[in-house]
């Protein structure tokens, strides 16, 4: 029998927690594995990290691959590795192994903020002010904090640091750049990879010690201590799609997450529902265009391809291993899912709003067909997009 006080809180239909379910242990994540395990490390990896950090001996004359793309590329990361880097003589790789911990003392003083509902709307628009496309805000959830960390320095395992005292969770989401992701593969569309990580730092820790300023607890986390999706989707961001991605209403999911735990007392926003699974189930883009077969094409299942999946959840799955296999022999982050996603459109336009809210509906095949007609999701030329205006 499932337990009903575990999924009250998120979209049973599409990411359903089974019986058996398990916490992950960071150190079984594909990214983290890439440094101790050698099914997955290679001198692949090791290149394919190198050139975020070096200049390559040699540059491809392939579209997207030239020098100016990866100059751009890891221009685009550049602010996300300061902060990764400045307390790795700690052991710390802080927003993608470890929390930040790169804040001023919490303030004496604290401020009161009037009902929950007032300081949630509060931190809302100030987390939008930092940059946030998107706000919501869940309780903790132990389920998905990492049951252990894991160092990519000293290949050590340790303690989740995460106090259960902060009970609440903003969850913010930054877009990542629509044209540059257009450009996928190549190295250029890295660049939209970059910034989102790089804007999602900024965000992260200004709304932190915004909090701490106030006098409250807080801690800012990116890729780190947690799932993010979960927390995500329990906050009402959006809904799970079968590329394993985050999908929104306002960027679809072409999104960056970036989560504060707080021990200040905010109202809890809700799951949504707009017909993410619904349209998935009639389109298998993702999967058919994925060039290692990454993907699913089945239905949401509790299927692990390997040691990189979550144990005792039904949902679609991504073998994270063969995706990442891609990122390393081209030399660069791959969002080819992102890129042909039908929700993946500009949606400051009025028509694929309309588009968007047609797919939750009966109309979905009718909006599918013309969205393949269209190639909305054909890739464009990184020379193109130097060329533009």
């Amino acid at each position: 029998m499932k337990n009903e006080q575990n999924n009250h809180n998120l979209d049973s239909e599409n990411f359903e927690i089974l019986d058996n379910f398990e916490r992950f242990d960071q150190k079984n994540d594909v990214f983290r594995r890439s440094w101790w395990d050698q099914k997955i490390k290679s001198k692949k990896t090791e290149l394919f990290y190198s050139t975020y950090r070096e200049p390559l001996k040699t540059w491809k004359k392939a579209d997207g691959f030239t020098q100016k793309d990866y100059a751009l590329r890891n221009a685009a990361w550049h602010v996300s590795d300061i902060l990764t880097e400045i307390n790795v003589d700690q052991d710390r790789r802080e927003g993608f192994s470890d929390a930040f911990s790169i804040q001023t003392p919490v303030a004496e003083n604290k401020i009161h903020l009037g009902t929950k509902d007032e300081a949630s709307k509060e931190i809302k628009k100030v987390s939008k002010a930092f940059g946030a496309g998107l706000v919501g805000i869940t309780k903790y959830d132990s389920r998905w904090e990492y049951s252990n960390k894991f160092s990519d320095i000293s290949l050590r395992s340790y303690p989740p640091e995460i106090p259960e005292n902060l009970k609440n969770v903003i969850v913010v989401a930054l877009p990542m750049d629509y044209d540059l992701v257009k450009t996928v593969p190549s190295a250029l569309s890295g660049s939209a990879t970059g910034l989102g990580y790089s804007h999602d730092a900024l965000t992260v820790l200004s709304v932190t010690q915004y909090i701490r300023n106030l006098g409250y607890e807080a801690i800012g986390s990116m890729n780190d201590t947690s799932l993010a999706i979960p927390y995500a989707i329990q906050a009402g961001l959006g809904e799970y799609g079968r590329n394993g991605l985050l999908i929104t209403q306002k960027y679809g999911p072409r999104v960056r997450l970036g989560k504060i735990y707080t021990n200040l007392d905010l109202s809890h926003d809700k799951p949504i529902h707009f017909g993410v699974k619904e349209f998935c189930n009639i389109c298998n883009i993702c999967a058919s265009e994925c060039p290692v077969k990454a993907i699913p094409f089945d239905a949401p299942s509790d299927v692990t391809y390997n040691q990189s999946n979550i144990s005792g959840v039904r949902k679609w799955s991504v073998d994270g291993e063969k995706c990442f296999s891609f990122w390393t022999a081209q030399n660069s982050d791959c969002s080819i899912c992102i890129r042909v996603c039908p929700y993946n459109k500009d949606y400051s336009k009025s028509i694929n709003r309309i588009g968007m809210r047609l797919a939750g509906t009966l109309l979905r095949n009718l909006i599918l067909w013309i969205d393949l007609k269209l190639k909305n999701g054909k890739r464009q030329k990184s020379s193109n997009w130097w060329k533009a205006d």
